[in-house]
């Protein structure tokens, strides 16, 4: 029996400003995906104040839903929150001899074998945060040595990166480059994720970044905490167009599963960072942001959480 897991998601950004902000143009990408055949959003509402004067929702290159708004009038803070039930569907386990060696997805990818072959090809190039360098090349060779499928390759170049690299969030910031992430060995999701990402496409893998939330669970005998969970980032491989796309998640050494639900997908961070603008006056910023990630164990539950 496939099992499915059903979540409401709020994921709430405050801007506080020391002086009036005259006018504010923004993006945001925070709606959940609704490309995945595992995943689907039921319902998804962008709250905005100070009221937007203009607002636009549109597809961006790669599928994310955006919220493009402008906002004309001065204002001392903003607040976006953005409400979803969302369903997450476990993928089943695959056959072994379904499985191509990661040789065999290189090569059909390099020719282009197939339409999906083709389509995943713009995801082994170099991007603004990824470059493509020997050294991570091989890194990712060492990791991989005597796996026989592509699956079992990234597998253990994911858990490979878990083990070398502490996390540590004071390491690094939204401008660390994935060079000095991988010369340090730390940093948060994005690092790991922008290492991992430069390791596959150096072999010629193509790897994509993906953004999204991962269901925390407290330690026994503790009550959850509401608004405690954080944005994650992982990412996702092409194996082979019987395959497709198969998410790892590097900080966590595993590949994804119902705790993970995608919201964007792009090349890198730059391609999906949640919200990004430009202001005009404002004087110091001041950013705070809660998320909380709750499974619905019934519809009497989620009208409270909602509530």
């Amino acid at each position: 029996m496939t099992r499915s897991v059903l979540y409401d998601i709020v994921h709430e950004t405050r801007y506080d400003y020391t002086e009036p902000v005259a006018v504010c143009l923004n993006q945001l990408r925070m709606r959940p995906q609704t490309r995945l055949p595992w995943v689907e959003c039921e319902r998804c509402s962008v709250v905005i104040d100070p009221v937007p004067a203009k607002i636009d929702m549109h597809p961006d290159y790669f599928g994310n839903m955006v919220d493009s708004f402008a906002i004309e009038s001065p204002h001392e803070s903003l607040t976006v929150k953005v409400s979803s039930r969302v369903k997450v569907t476990e993928t089943h386990p695959f056959e072994a001899q379904s499985i191509p060696t990661l040789q065999q997805v290189i090569e059909s990818v390099r020719v282009g074998l197939s339409d999906a072959d083709l389509s995943a090809k713009e995801y082994v190039f170099a991007s603004p945060r990824i470059s493509l360098d020997s050294q991570f090349a091989d890194y990712a060779r060492d990791a991989m040595q005597g796996c026989t499928s592509v699956l079992d390759a990234v597998d253990q170049l994911t858990k490979r990166i878990h083990d070398d690299f502490q996390y540590d969030s004071t390491a690094t910031d939204v401008t660390t480059t994935t060079e000095d992430a991988f010369e340090m060995k730390a940093g948060v999701c994005q690092d790991f994720s922008h290492v991992q990402l430069a390791c596959l496409r150096s072999l010629g893998v193509p790897a994509r970044y993906v953004s999204g939330y991962l269901r925390t669970l407290p330690p026994p005998g503790k009550p959850r905490l509401i608004g405690n969970d954080e944005s994650h980032a992982w990412i996702s491989v092409y194996a082979g167009a019987q395959l497709g796309w198969v998410d790892f998640d590097p900080t966590n050494a595993c590949q994804t599963a119902l705790d993970h639900i995608p919201v964007c997908i792009g090349r890198d961070y730059d391609d999906i960072s949640p919200m990004r603008g430009i202001v005009l006056g404002g004087g110091t910023t001041t950013l705070s942001v809660r998320v909380d990630v709750a499974p619905v164990e019934s519809e009497a539950a989620a009208e409270a959480i909602t509530e």
